[in-house]
């Protein structure tokens, strides 16, 4: 059984080389790739049965890839510029306007946002400037923030602190009183409280 073993392992050699049998002079089987030895007798090899790395001849599929996010764009600068810090705003309805600016400017598909006291004020938009009202009087923080299309925080500032004074109407009014021109026009002198004129009597004789 040994030499169909032998001839198994010799028919992997290459399609061109050949394989010759003999017997020596004790009689034993012996294999030689020289065909002039003794009464040496080619072997039949069976065809290789060996197969291509790529039998289809198809392309190998390509890996495929898991899309990586893209890279957060960060600016070199982002500040409020109105108010200015630790300022002071006079206003009787709490209204202030806050601006903002970066650089570079706002790139696509980014919106700015602003918060009071780490609150949005509202849905991020592309302008820079915002306008709030009715902030109570005291002390509040303004930060604003620039986020990308999918709402994560691009750039941030820190916290800006600014003083809302609320002025009454009556404080107003003593600082400057209402002259008989200014009712229904100033917010502090309302038409209803201007004062009735008096009549001249002597007018009645005429």
């Amino acid at each position: 059984m040994r030499w169909w073993l032998l001839i198994a392992c010799l028919s992997s050699l290459p399609v061109s080389a050949e394989v010759f049998t003999y017997i020596d002079a004790q009689g034993n089987r012996g294999f030689t790739d020289q065909p002039g030895s003794g009464n040496a007798k080619r072997v039949p090899l069976a065809p290789s049965n060996r197969m291509s790395a790529n039998p289809t001849g198809a392309a190998p599929a390509a890996v495929e890839k898991t899309p990586k996010a893209k890279p957060l764009l960060h600016y070199n600068m982002l500040r409020l510029l109105i108010p200015e810090p630790d300022a002071t705003v006079r206003s009787t309805a709490g209204e202030v306007i806050v601006t903002a600016t970066s650089e570079p400017g706002l790139q696509r598909g980014h919106r700015y946002r602003l918060l009071l006291d780490g609150q949005p004020t509202g849905e991020p938009g592309p302008s820079p400037v915002f306008a709030l009202t009715d902030i109570d009087r005291g002390t509040h923080n303004l930060s604003v923030e620039i986020v990308d299309e999918q709402g994560r925080t691009v750039e941030r500032t820190a916290n800006q602190p600014f003083h809302m004074l609320r002025i009454s109407l009556a404080q107003k009014r003593q600082v400057k009183p209402c002259a008989l021109a200014d009712y229904g026009h100033r917010p502090e002198c309302p038409l209803k409280n201007k004062p009735k004129e008096e009549k001249n009597p002597f007018l009645r004789f005429f």
